[in-house]
Protein backbone atom coordinates (compact mmCIF):
# COMPACT_ATOMS: atom_id res chain seq x y z
CA UNK A 1 0.00 0.00 0.00
CA UNK A 2 1.32 3.38 -0.78
CA UNK A 3 2.23 6.00 2.32
CA UNK A 4 -0.45 8.01 2.90
CA UNK A 5 0.82 12.05 1.96
CA UNK A 6 -0.11 14.41 4.61
CA UNK A 7 -2.22 17.64 2.95
CA UNK A 8 -0.95 20.81 3.25
CA UNK A 9 -1.68 22.92 6.69
CA UNK A 10 -2.84 26.20 4.38
CA UNK A 11 -5.13 23.48 1.53
CA UNK A 12 -7.03 22.27 4.89
CA UNK A 13 -7.74 25.27 6.39
CA UNK A 14 -8.80 26.75 2.58
CA UNK A 15 -11.09 23.42 2.84
CA UNK A 16 -12.65 23.77 5.95
CA UNK A 17 -13.31 27.84 5.05
CA UNK A 18 -15.44 26.24 2.06
CA UNK A 19 -17.62 24.57 4.27
CA UNK A 20 -19.08 27.61 6.01
CA UNK A 21 -21.40 29.47 5.14
CA UNK A 22 -24.04 32.20 6.56
CA UNK A 23 -27.69 30.82 6.47
CA UNK A 24 -31.13 32.35 6.30
CA UNK A 25 -34.77 31.60 5.80
CA UNK A 26 -37.69 32.24 3.22
CA UNK A 27 -40.77 31.36 3.24
CA UNK A 28 -44.08 32.65 0.85
CA UNK A 29 -44.19 35.70 -1.55
CA UNK A 30 -44.10 38.95 1.20
CA UNK A 31 -41.41 41.55 1.47
CA UNK A 32 -39.45 39.25 3.61
CA UNK A 33 -37.74 38.77 0.28
CA UNK A 34 -36.19 42.79 0.80
CA UNK A 35 -34.73 41.48 4.58
CA UNK A 36 -33.03 38.49 2.53
CA UNK A 37 -31.50 41.23 -0.35
CA UNK A 38 -30.52 43.83 2.55
CA UNK A 39 -28.58 41.23 4.64
CA UNK A 40 -26.93 39.80 1.68
CA UNK A 41 -25.99 43.36 0.43
CA UNK A 42 -24.76 43.96 4.47
CA UNK A 43 -22.36 41.09 4.32
CA UNK A 44 -20.73 42.19 0.97
CA UNK A 45 -20.63 45.67 2.66
CA UNK A 46 -18.52 44.02 5.74
CA UNK A 47 -16.73 42.03 3.60
CA UNK A 48 -17.35 38.70 5.14
CA UNK A 49 -15.54 35.81 3.38
CA UNK A 50 -18.32 33.76 3.44
CA UNK A 51 -21.94 32.96 1.29
CA UNK A 52 -25.42 33.26 2.41
CA UNK A 53 -27.62 30.39 2.15
CA UNK A 54 -31.04 30.70 1.72
CA UNK A 55 -33.43 27.69 2.58
CA UNK A 56 -36.81 28.46 0.89
CA UNK A 57 -39.88 26.93 0.99
CA UNK A 58 -41.80 25.44 -1.76
CA UNK A 59 -43.91 28.80 -1.71
CA UNK A 60 -41.37 31.19 -2.46
CA UNK A 61 -42.20 32.53 -6.27
CA UNK A 62 -39.26 32.18 -8.54
CA UNK A 63 -39.32 35.60 -9.01
CA UNK A 64 -38.25 35.91 -5.67
CA UNK A 65 -35.43 33.05 -5.99
CA UNK A 66 -33.96 34.93 -9.20
CA UNK A 67 -33.75 38.61 -7.34
CA UNK A 68 -31.74 36.81 -4.66
CA UNK A 69 -29.22 34.61 -7.22
CA UNK A 70 -28.78 38.11 -8.93
CA UNK A 71 -27.54 38.92 -5.06
CA UNK A 72 -25.21 35.96 -5.38
CA UNK A 73 -27.42 33.67 -2.85
CA UNK A 74 -27.02 30.34 -2.81
CA UNK A 75 -30.83 28.64 -3.35
CA UNK A 76 -31.67 25.63 -0.90
CA UNK A 77 -35.25 24.33 -1.55
CA UNK A 78 -37.04 22.53 1.55
CA UNK A 79 -39.61 20.50 2.43
CA UNK A 80 -42.37 22.10 4.55
CA UNK A 81 -42.19 20.30 8.33
CA UNK A 82 -45.40 19.32 9.80
CA UNK A 83 -46.48 19.65 13.34
CA UNK A 84 -48.89 16.05 14.40
CA UNK A 85 -52.12 17.38 13.26
CA UNK A 86 -53.11 16.47 17.19
CA UNK A 87 -51.16 19.02 19.03
CA UNK A 88 -52.16 21.66 16.54
CA UNK A 89 -55.77 23.12 16.17
CA UNK A 90 -54.95 26.79 15.40
CA UNK A 91 -52.19 28.81 13.55
CA UNK A 92 -51.39 25.53 11.74
CA UNK A 93 -49.17 27.99 8.57
CA UNK A 94 -47.42 29.50 11.64
CA UNK A 95 -45.91 26.38 13.23
CA UNK A 96 -45.11 25.05 9.77
CA UNK A 97 -42.93 27.63 9.04
CA UNK A 98 -41.20 28.08 12.13
CA UNK A 99 -40.12 24.10 12.54
CA UNK A 100 -39.18 24.01 8.99
CA UNK A 101 -36.23 26.04 10.18
CA UNK A 102 -34.96 22.49 11.46
CA UNK A 103 -34.17 21.62 7.88
CA UNK A 104 -31.23 23.50 7.65
CA UNK A 105 -29.72 21.03 10.18
CA UNK A 106 -29.62 18.55 6.73
CA UNK A 107 -27.14 21.05 5.24
CA UNK A 108 -24.51 18.58 5.62
CA UNK A 109 -22.17 20.16 3.16
CA UNK A 110 -21.63 22.63 5.60
CA UNK A 111 -19.37 21.67 8.54
CA UNK A 112 -20.24 25.37 10.70
CA UNK A 113 -23.22 27.52 9.88
CA UNK A 114 -24.05 31.27 11.60
CA UNK A 115 -27.88 31.25 10.74
CA UNK A 116 -29.77 34.82 10.60
CA UNK A 117 -33.43 35.44 10.58
CA UNK A 118 -34.62 37.57 7.19
CA UNK A 119 -35.19 40.72 9.38
CA UNK A 120 -31.27 40.94 10.68
CA UNK A 121 -28.95 43.49 9.53
CA UNK A 122 -24.93 42.85 9.80
CA UNK A 123 -23.05 46.41 10.18
CA UNK A 124 -20.02 45.13 11.33
CA UNK A 125 -17.87 41.86 9.93
CA UNK A 126 -18.93 38.84 12.53
CA UNK A 127 -16.80 35.97 10.47
CA UNK A 128 -15.16 35.11 14.00
CA UNK A 129 -17.70 33.44 14.91
CA UNK A 130 -17.13 31.03 12.64
CA UNK A 131 -13.71 30.05 14.96
CA UNK A 132 -15.87 29.48 18.33
CA UNK A 133 -15.48 26.10 19.73
CA UNK A 134 -17.00 23.58 17.80
CA UNK A 135 -19.84 20.97 19.61
CA UNK A 136 -21.83 23.73 21.16
CA UNK A 137 -25.19 25.92 19.70
CA UNK A 138 -23.60 29.67 20.33
CA UNK A 139 -26.53 32.90 20.67
CA UNK A 140 -27.33 35.79 23.04
CA UNK A 141 -29.40 35.66 25.02
CA UNK A 142 -32.52 37.11 24.84
CA UNK A 143 -35.22 39.08 27.56
CA UNK A 144 -38.74 38.85 29.00
CA UNK A 145 -39.83 42.92 29.36
CA UNK A 146 -41.89 42.91 26.73
CA UNK A 147 -45.97 41.72 27.46
CA UNK A 148 -45.22 39.31 24.33
CA UNK A 149 -43.89 37.10 27.27
CA UNK A 150 -46.34 37.59 29.70
CA UNK A 151 -47.69 33.92 29.89
CA UNK A 152 -44.21 33.16 30.80
CA UNK A 153 -43.02 32.58 34.97
CA UNK A 154 -40.06 34.69 34.16
CA UNK A 155 -42.26 37.49 32.97
CA UNK A 156 -44.81 37.06 36.14
CA UNK A 157 -41.91 37.32 38.64
CA UNK A 158 -39.79 40.31 36.80
CA UNK A 159 -37.10 37.96 35.78
CA UNK A 160 -34.82 38.92 32.62
CA UNK A 161 -31.72 38.00 31.50
CA UNK A 162 -30.49 41.30 30.47
CA UNK A 163 -30.98 42.50 34.47
CA UNK A 164 -30.96 38.99 36.89
CA UNK A 165 -28.85 40.39 39.60
CA UNK A 166 -32.59 42.72 40.05
CA UNK A 167 -34.61 39.75 40.64
CA UNK A 168 -35.04 37.96 43.99
CA UNK A 169 -36.34 34.54 43.43
CA UNK A 170 -39.43 33.34 45.08
CA UNK A 171 -38.56 30.22 47.56
CA UNK A 172 -40.08 27.67 45.80
CA UNK A 173 -37.52 28.37 43.04
CA UNK A 174 -34.33 26.94 44.52
CA UNK A 175 -32.28 28.37 40.99
CA UNK A 176 -33.24 30.51 38.42
CA UNK A 177 -34.46 29.18 34.69
CA UNK A 178 -32.28 27.65 32.17
CA UNK A 179 -30.48 30.64 29.58
CA UNK A 180 -32.62 31.47 26.87
CA UNK A 181 -31.59 32.60 23.56
CA UNK A 182 -33.20 34.56 21.23
CA UNK A 183 -33.06 32.05 17.49
CA UNK A 184 -32.90 34.49 15.53
CA UNK A 185 -29.03 34.16 14.94
CA UNK A 186 -27.06 31.14 16.24
CA UNK A 187 -24.20 29.10 15.57
CA UNK A 188 -24.13 25.65 14.67
CA UNK A 189 -23.29 22.35 12.85
CA UNK A 190 -25.21 20.61 10.50
CA UNK A 191 -25.67 17.06 11.40
CA UNK A 192 -27.55 14.29 10.06
CA UNK A 193 -27.73 12.37 13.24
CA UNK A 194 -28.76 15.64 14.94
CA UNK A 195 -30.99 16.40 12.43
CA UNK A 196 -33.26 13.09 12.71
CA UNK A 197 -33.09 13.35 16.40
CA UNK A 198 -34.41 17.04 15.93
CA UNK A 199 -37.29 15.90 13.65
CA UNK A 200 -38.62 13.17 15.92
CA UNK A 201 -38.17 14.54 19.26
CA UNK A 202 -40.77 17.46 17.83
CA UNK A 203 -42.67 14.53 17.12
CA UNK A 204 -43.71 13.89 20.59
CA UNK A 205 -43.25 17.76 21.52
CA UNK A 206 -46.10 19.96 22.47
CA UNK A 207 -46.19 23.26 20.45
CA UNK A 208 -46.09 26.13 22.45
CA UNK A 209 -46.41 30.27 21.76
CA UNK A 210 -42.68 30.65 20.17
CA UNK A 211 -42.44 27.38 18.36
CA UNK A 212 -39.06 26.63 17.33
CA UNK A 213 -37.61 28.81 19.42
CA UNK A 214 -38.95 27.08 22.21
CA UNK A 215 -38.51 23.92 20.84
CA UNK A 216 -34.68 24.68 20.81
CA UNK A 217 -33.88 25.92 23.91
CA UNK A 218 -35.30 22.79 25.05
CA UNK A 219 -33.30 20.51 22.80
CA UNK A 220 -29.98 22.24 22.90
CA UNK A 221 -30.23 23.25 27.16
CA UNK A 222 -27.22 21.27 28.02
CA UNK A 223 -24.87 22.50 24.75
CA UNK A 224 -25.55 26.56 24.65
CA UNK A 225 -22.90 28.65 25.04
CA UNK A 226 -23.80 32.74 25.14
CA UNK A 227 -22.29 35.44 23.40
CA UNK A 228 -21.98 38.81 23.20
CA UNK A 229 -25.29 40.90 22.84
CA UNK A 230 -23.62 42.74 20.04
CA UNK A 231 -24.20 39.46 17.65
CA UNK A 232 -27.90 39.89 18.00
CA UNK A 233 -28.99 43.45 19.34
CA UNK A 234 -33.08 42.64 19.33
CA UNK A 235 -34.36 46.25 19.13
CA UNK A 236 -36.50 46.11 22.56
CA UNK A 237 -33.20 45.94 24.41
CA UNK A 238 -33.14 49.67 23.24
CA UNK A 239 -35.21 51.15 25.89
CA UNK A 240 -36.08 47.81 28.15
CA UNK A 241 -32.15 47.59 29.00
CA UNK A 242 -30.27 50.66 27.51
CA UNK A 243 -27.75 50.37 30.49
CA UNK A 244 -26.27 47.25 28.31
CA UNK A 245 -26.36 48.65 25.08
CA UNK A 246 -23.19 50.64 23.28
CA UNK A 247 -25.14 51.35 20.17
CA UNK A 248 -21.67 51.93 18.27
CA UNK A 249 -20.21 48.67 18.95
CA UNK A 250 -22.96 46.79 18.10
CA UNK A 251 -22.41 44.25 15.01
CA UNK A 252 -25.90 43.06 14.30
CA UNK A 253 -29.39 44.45 14.61
CA UNK A 254 -32.13 42.32 14.83
CA UNK A 255 -35.38 44.01 13.57
CA UNK A 256 -38.22 42.00 15.61
CA UNK A 257 -39.87 44.84 17.66
CA UNK A 258 -43.49 45.06 16.63
CA UNK A 259 -43.54 47.63 13.74
CA UNK A 260 -39.92 47.80 13.28
CA UNK A 261 -39.23 45.93 10.06
CA UNK A 262 -37.56 48.20 7.90
CA UNK A 263 -40.00 47.54 4.71
CA UNK A 264 -43.25 48.06 6.47
CA UNK A 265 -42.06 50.68 8.76
CA UNK A 266 -44.90 53.41 9.42
CA UNK A 267 -42.85 54.80 12.97
CA UNK A 268 -46.74 54.77 14.57
CA UNK A 269 -46.38 51.44 16.89
CA UNK A 270 -45.17 51.60 20.32
CA UNK A 271 -41.64 53.22 20.70
CA UNK A 272 -40.69 52.90 16.85
CA UNK A 273 -41.00 57.27 17.32
CA UNK A 274 -37.81 56.65 18.80
CA UNK A 275 -34.46 58.76 17.22
CA UNK A 276 -32.67 55.72 17.53
CA UNK A 277 -34.95 53.35 16.31
CA UNK A 278 -35.54 55.44 13.00
CA UNK A 279 -31.72 56.13 12.78
CA UNK A 280 -31.39 51.91 12.55
CA UNK A 281 -34.18 51.91 9.93
CA UNK A 282 -32.32 54.42 7.99
CA UNK A 283 -29.60 52.48 8.65
CA UNK A 284 -30.64 49.65 6.88
CA UNK A 285 -32.24 51.55 3.98
CA UNK A 286 -28.84 52.98 2.80
CA UNK A 287 -27.66 49.53 2.60
CA UNK A 288 -30.84 48.43 0.36
CA UNK A 289 -30.95 50.86 -1.75
CA UNK A 290 -26.69 51.33 -2.24
CA UNK A 291 -26.54 49.96 -5.85
CA UNK A 292 -22.73 49.86 -5.11
CA UNK A 293 -23.30 46.44 -2.77
CA UNK A 294 -25.34 44.43 -5.87
CA UNK A 295 -23.38 41.40 -6.41
CA UNK A 296 -21.55 42.04 -9.92
CA UNK A 297 -19.63 38.56 -11.15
Amino acid sequence: MAPSIPMDPVILKQNAHQQRAYMTFLAGNGEYVKGVVGLAKGLRKVKSAYPLVVAVMPDVPEEHKEILRSQACIMREIEPVYPPDDQVSYARDYYIINYSKLRIWNFIEYNKVVFLDADIQVYDNIDELFDLPDGYLHGVIGCFCEKTWSHTPQYKIGYCQQCPEKVKWPVEMESPPPLYYNAGMFVFEPNLSTYESLLQTLKVTPPSEFAEQDFLNVFFEKVFKPIPLVYNLIMSVLWRHPENVELENVKVIHYCAPGSKPWKFTGEEAYMDREDVKMLVKRWWDIYNDESLDFKS
